[in-house]
């Protein structure tokens, strides 16, 4: 039967057909919804054994798929697929409303709160409400008067990262604006412009 595609077991609740008597057994599970395999670790419940075979690695720790380009490893090959699509640029799903696209599902949900104005996070100090739970946690340091982005080089503190990345610049900004005089540099060219009138007073 398995090489002249005779399919002579056929299911009299659906009439779906199969060359094998096993594989007739297996798919009459799921109208009976018998799930005789059982998870010794935690007594849930599966129809197949392939399911508790792949149930159990959540109790094992298991990852056998892993990643060629980066090796991180998954549980799951549903999951290793999903990761995938991050290195290969893959984005198969699309947004109905701008047509922008993502490569996961969770992607596409965060994204369409934009368009549905939903603001499901909400501080419970001031019911100020937010599309997400990182806008929120922002918000509530300003209650708790959080400052966990700290300066290395003078050690003040805020409450964002993009403030600190403006207060930083104070320390690194290059000085760009060179006098031709004398080689001094000087930033904004303002200042530049200030020094400048050292040398016009000295040649006077």
């Amino acid at each position: 039967t398995i090489h002249t595609d005779e399919k002579p077991f056929t299911c009299t609740e659906c009439n779906k057909s199969f060359g094998r008597k096993s594989n007739l057994k297996n798919h009459q599970i799921t109208h009976t919804s018998e799930k005789p395999f059982t998870c010794t670790e935690c007594d849930k419940r599966f129809s197949r054994r392939s399911g508790l075979k792949s149930h159990k690695i959540i109790h094992t720790g298991e990852k056998p798929f892993t990643c060629t380009e980066c090796d991180k490893s998954f549980c799951w090959r549903s999951e290793l697929k999903k990761h995938q699509r991050f290195h290969f640029g893959e984005k198969p799903i699309t947004c109905t409303e701008c047509n922008k696209s993502f490569s996961g599902r969770s992607g596409l949900k965060r994204h369409q709160i934009i368009h549905t104005g939903e603001k499901p996070f909400t501080c419970i100090e001031c019911d100020k409400s937010f599309c997400w739970r990182s806008e929120l946690k922002t918000h509530q340091r300003v209650h708790r008067g959080d400052k966990p982005f700290a300066c290395n080089e003078c050690n003040k503190s805020f409450r964002q990262k993009p403030n600190l990345k403006t207060h930083q610049r104070i320390h690194t900004r290059e000085k760009s604006y060179s006098c031709t005089e004398c080689d001094k540099s000087f930033d904004p060219k303002s200042r530049l412009k200030l020094h400048r009138i050292i040398h016009t007073e000295e040649k006077l």
